[in-house]
């Protein structure tokens, strides 16, 4: 029975041993690996640790050239908040690895290097003890086997004595140090539960920082945010209208209105506006200004197709079009109406469904467009030639490029026998004048009705209800998009886009 219980003793301490050394393998790469993970040199005071943090280096970094770039600039700004939110950062990290060291890396250290060791070396010191004893045990038996033989009985029975102490002291020792590696064996594994829980520790603490930074971050960007919508100087070119309106506080586009009072001022009688290609630098710098909010008028003056080209960049950059993708189908619809005056009512009805900013801006547009005919013996620009170049950037689908070839298509005609009568008829869509010149920053004449072939116009003040059921002698003559016209959109128009390409 004692014999089957040492054998089962023997298994167990066997498993644990094995284990003991599993635990210390693992405990030591992890600790290895968890150290590589801090930022911080381990080992030495917070303020040592700060400085050679990478977060610390870089929130400095950027103070500094906040400092440079001074408040005035956004990007000054910018740098200062984010500069000083590193810094918080990287004091949140600094404590958060400091917890790190203390509770999870130290205590890993001393499982791997100092608990399992010491275990270990217990376990070689009681294989020792028990060679020890089995050595003394086997000189007493030799001394009891040669004191038979032995005449001298006194001396021989002397030195068996002492052997027997020695035998029996060493087995002694050998069992202090067996129960003692027994103990520690089995509390290693009772204290299985407090090595898990420095695992346990690490997630508490890494959940904890990761918490107090996203709350410091959370906190930080409304203010960032703040800054960047009180900015003055915002990029207009491909956002979308109502965004731009919102963040300028304006109700006409910038570059619409910036382009549009400079031509009125130096580009009405210019041959071939809009249709004209500018220089590729003079345009691209041109576009740069006005989405930065900086405008040499007297720089431009000069090069009125470099503004028309900038005013149609904006205009085909938009990512929704001015005429909206949801009106589009009611657009091609309105065009392939037949009767003259039924199509006009059609794109009128079409025009009062466009959004409030879309149709503030449209009806600007068209009402300068309108005006730039009036010049059409010099500068050559009919509103069939207008709406020909510009059509395709006041209108698209969802899935048309950008590229001309797509735009060379029997929806581009389409476009245009929508965009030509509504210029030929501005003054009927929109009635009324308009002060283009809408934020007092240039000199432009006010547009007054030029329309005086048609002697009969609704009136601005009139109700919608009654504009809607004018009867035909209220209505202008369709001149640009009667059937003749149409049909010869259909059999020249693709030549007519190839001479006035965008």
């Amino acid at each position: 029975m004692k014999k089957q219980f040492n054998r089962m003793r023997q298994l167990a301490n066997q498993t644990v041993e094995k284990r003991l050394e599993l635990v210390k393998q693992v405990s030591h790469s992890t600790h290895k690996r968890l150290t590589a993970c801090l930022q911080g040199q381990q080992g030495v005071d917070v303020d040592k640790k700060s400085k050679k943090l990478p977060l610390t280096t870089l929130a400095q970094c950027m103070v500094d050239g906040a400092a440079v770039l001074g408040d005035e600039s956004l990007l000054g700004k910018m740098l200062k908040l984010c500069g000083e939110t590193q810094d918080r950062l990287a004091q949140e990290l600094i404590e958060f690895e400091l917890t790190i060291e203390r509770d999870v890396i130290e205590p890993l250290y001393d499982l791997a290097e100092v608990e399992v060791p010491n275990i270990q070396k217990q376990r070689k010191h009681l294989a020792k003890l028990v060679l020890d004893m089995d050595s003394a045990r086997t000189r007493y038996y030799q001394s009891t086997k040669s004191s038979g033989l032995s005449s001298n009985l006194q001396s021989t029975g002397a030195k068996a004595d002492h052997l027997r102490e020695e035998m029996e002291e060493a087995a002694n020792r050998m069992e202090i140090c067996r129960d003692q590696l027994s103990a520690d064996m089995y509390s290693f594994v009772a204290k299985e539960i407090d090595y898990a829980s420095y695992f346990q520790t690490m997630i508490e603490a890494q959940a904890e920082y990761h918490r107090k930074s996203l709350e410091l971050l959370q906190n930080i960007l409304p203010q960032i945010k703040a800054h960047q919508e009180t900015w003055v100087e915002k990029p207009c070119y491909g956002k979308p209208l109502e965004e731009h309106l919102a963040l300028s506080g304006r109700d006409i586009a910038f570059p619409i209105e910036a382009c549009v009072t400079m031509l009125l001022e130096c580009g009405m009688q210019e041959e071939g506006l809009f249709r004209i290609a500018p220089s590729a630098s003079k345009l691209k710098k041109l576009k740069a200004s006005l989405d930065c909010g900086v405008l040499d008028v007297q720089e431009y003056s000069a090069d009125p197709h470099a503004i028309a080209g900038a005013l149609k960049s904006y205009l085909r950059e938009l990512p929704e079009p001015l005429m909206t993708f949801e009106l589009y189908n009611d657009w091609i619809q309105a065009s392939n109406i037949q009767d003259q005056d039924k199509r006009l009512q059609a794109l009128l009805n079409a025009c009062e469904k466009l959004p409030p900013a879309n149709n503030n801006n449209f009806k600007y547009l068209i009402k300068f467009l309108s005006k730039l005919t009036e010049h059409q013996d010099l500068n050559k620009m009919t509103p069939g030639n207008i709406a020909i170049v510009l059509g395709p950037n006041l209108l698209w689908t969802h899935n048309e490029g950008s590229n001309i070839t797509e735009m060379m298509t029997t929806v581009s005609l389409q476009i245009v026998g929508i965009i030509e009568p509504i210029i030929q008829h501005a003054d009927w869509f929109f009635p009324g004048d308009i002060e283009f010149n809408v934020t007092g920053n240039y000199g432009s004449p006010v547009h007054t009705n030029h329309n005086a072939n048609y002697s009969s116009m609704p009136s601005p003040d009139m109700e919608q209800i009654d504009r809607r059921q004018n009867d035909q002698s209220r209505r202008p003559l369709s001149v640009a998009t009667d059937n003749m016209m149409l049909e010869f959109y259909k059999k020249d128009g693709i030549r007519k886009i190839q001479r006035y390409s965008i």
